[in-house]
């Protein structure tokens, strides 16, 4: 993990750096700049999941914090749901902004809302759409009554409801969800952006402004839980506010071929789009890998790729998810082990071994067949960094950056310390 957090730092340096440069324009016109980054990612994770084998519904979390200086995604994933028959089920993801008090508060007590919305025997679909719609804006106002007032922050807010009959969704803000159906991508949620034009003339409308694709020149999404210093126009409901939490809900009737649904916060999809998610997801799934551990691959490769942004994603399978598949697994292990020979051969190559940086770089513009569709070369930068590892270990040697970037040998190895010099 270590040397994997030393490959980031080198590789995504200079989008950093670029980043960085943005954030100091946009704190000269917004009260609450964006986070800060960090020198190094945090990339510990914690996976975790479950299965209702009754019903054939499992499904894996996880988070990374990444370079951002303060985790504030939340989320939370129930398997079953009190007073609710077999079959339901409800998962959520909160990506926070301005600190994290909206998205716990969401996380903790939005199930709470939907189920009292829902009652103990909901109309489908129409009935449970607008149980969604009401529990959104019911746990909107208990924030705002128990909110300090005059501080900033707020939450997107993504959920997904299984009953055994639909998959709801209901989203304010960017955070996304996309349903895999027969190998292909059958849905996919649409940001709740200022530029819009639904959400352009309810901003304009409450006499707001948009100024460089943010609204009031500050904040980049148009519906949020929380914000709520933007929902003070006079005489306008909850949900014609400049910003709103009324979320826009979608029943899907549910398939046989429906494979899985994945929820994930704006970071996940800065690095890939929906179909490029859709095509990894199920490639690994054919190699057996429990939702959870595929979760947290899957935020490494976006790391890998270049996200910057604190990240969550929940992976919810349908009885029709892909199977293990034998002849996948192979090409797997066979994919593997090329990557861990031609390491070798790159670091053996010289007097000394090149920097991880370096050969990962090389890799990259090699030609290698049956890399991860979706994910490429960056899904396997574990494998690299842990070839490298073993390398330097077999060498017993390792290399470190010194003050002035020269290379400096010494007698053990620790991953923590491994040269990536760009």
């Amino acid at each position: 993990m270590a040397a994997l957090a030393r490959l980031l730092e080198r590789l995504l340096w200079p989008a950093r750096k670029q980043e960085r440069v943005e954030e100091a324009e946009e704190r000269r016109s917004s009260p609450d700049g964006p986070q800060s980054l960090l020198d190094a990612p945090r990339c510990a994770q914690r996976p975790h999941g479950g299965a209702a084998a009754s019903w054939g519904l499992s499904f894996g979390a996880s988070a990374v914090q990444g370079w951002r200086a303060h985790m504030e995604d939340a989320h939370c994933a129930w398997l079953e749901l009190p007073g609710l028959g077999p079959g339901w089920a409800f998962f959520a993801i909160l990506d926070g902004h301005g600190g994290t008090r909206a998205a716990l508060f969401g996380a903790r007590h939005l199930p709470g809302y939907v189920l009292e919305a829902l009652g103990p025997a909901p109309g489908e679909p129409e009935g449970v759409c607008e149980a969604l719609r009401r529990a959104f804006l019911s746990a909107d106002a208990r924030l705002r009554a128990l909110w300090p007032r005059g501080e900033p922050g707020g939450s997107t807010a993504l959920a997904l409801l299984v009953s055994p009959h639909f998959l709801y969704l209901a989203h304010c803000g960017d955070s996304r969800a996309v349903l895999s159906r027969a190998g292909a991508v059958a849905f996919i949620t649409e940001d709740h952006r200022p530029l819009h034009p639904r959400e352009r003339d309810r901003i304009h409308d409450a006499g707001g402004t948009i100024s460089r694709r943010r609204l009031e020149g500050s904040l980049a999404v148009s519906r949020a839980l929380g914000d709520f210093a933007y929902k003070e126009a006079p005489g306008r409901p909850p949900e014609l506010q400049l910003v709103s939490a009324e979320p826009e809900v979608t029943a899907l009737a549910r398939r046989a071929e429906d494979e899985f649904m994945l929820l994930a916060s704006d970071g996940v999809w800065d690095a890939m789009s929906g179909p490029a998610l859709a095509g990894l997801v199920a490639s690994r799934l054919c190699l057996g890998l429990a939702p959870q551990l595929l979760c947290a691959q899957l935020l490494d490769t976006c790391l890998c790729k270049g996200s910057l942004d604190n990240m969550t994603c929940i992976l919810v399978c349908f009885p029709g998810a892909p199977r293990p598949c034998e002849e996948a697994i192979r090409k797997e292990l066979v994919l593997d082990a090329a990557l861990g020979r031609r390491v070798a051969e790159l670091c053996a190559f010289g007097q000394e071994p090149p920097s991880l940086n370096t050969v990962f770089r090389t890799l990259a513009s090699e030609d290698i067949p049956d890399l991860p569709p979706g994910g490429g070369l960056h899904c396997k930068a574990t494998v690299i960094a842990d070839a490298y590892s073993q390398f330097c270990q077999a060498s017993g040697e390792r290399w470190v950056m010194g003050q002035n970037g020269a290379e400096k040998p010494t007698g053990t190895h620790s991953s923590s310390a491994l040269d990536l010099e760009a």
